[in-house]
């Protein structure tokens, strides 16, 4: 109910990282073939290879997708952006423990 939304965006998420790192592995790579090495369904791939495409994570070719310009950069910053998530949790966790029961 509260952290529905928070545990959808967080399993979109995994799912955009998972084809990211297939496309960085793999790439050039096409949607079927993501689609199969993923376990994914085919209009989810698409999906996530368009979020992907507009923030320049990845790129498409006529062989497929290839990484795409922002990658060192996404990369570089992922650390410092996870540790900002964990840190919005420590304190969620906080509030919901000086909640009286």
């Amino acid at each position: 109910m509260l952290l529905e939304q928070i545990i959808t965006e967080l399993d979109l998420t995994e799912r955009h990282l998972i084809v990211l790192r297939k496309v960085i592995e793999e790439g050039p790579i096409g949607i079927l073939k993501l689609a199969e090495v993923t376990g994914m369904q085919t209009h989810k791939v698409r999906y996530s290879l368009r979020v992907l495409e507009q923030a320049n994570l990845i790129k498409p070719s006529a062989q497929g997708a290839v990484p795409g310009d922002a990658v060192p950069r996404f990369l570089h910053d992922f650390e410092r952006e996870i540790n900002k998530i964990n840190d919005k949790v420590s304190r969620i966790r906080e509030i919901e423990a000086a909640i009286p029961k």
